[in-house]
């Protein structure tokens, strides 16, 4: 298996983990292949829930560039929601598992049929 293979395997485990359910592996490995090169680096694969201004490059670059929503308060409770899910004391909340559960809450798995 490849780097990449066992990051997704990691990733769908702690959704399992985290969120009690099983991964749609065919988007997540859509969501983690949309990230490139930024899985392989420590710091720019995780999510810091607590640094506000980490949390505002996730809502404009992903849930507003990338999936195309209108930006408004269903955005920042969306991204509130899955962080609280993820648990606050969880250090390690992998950009991939966000963006994965983010892109499922707002039903734009089509973003990566292009």
């Amino acid at each position: 298996m490849s780097k990449r293979d066992d990051l997704i395997e990691k990733y769908a485990a702690d959704i399992k983990d985290k969120f009690g359910e099983n991964a749609d592996m065919d988007l997540l490995k859509k969501v983690t292949v949309g990230l490139g090169p930024s899985i392989y680096n420590i710091d720019a694969s995780k999510v810091s829930g607590s640094d506000q201004k980490e949390l505002d490059t996730v809502k404009n670059n992903y849930l507003i560039k990338k999936l195309g929503l209108p930006d408004n308060a269903k955005l920042d409770e969306a991204l509130a929601t899955v962080m609280e899910k993820y648990g606050s004391s969880n250090r390690n909340k992998h950009r991939a598992v966000i963006y994965y559960k983010l892109c499922q809450h707002f039903k734009k798995a089509s973003v990566y049929d292009k």
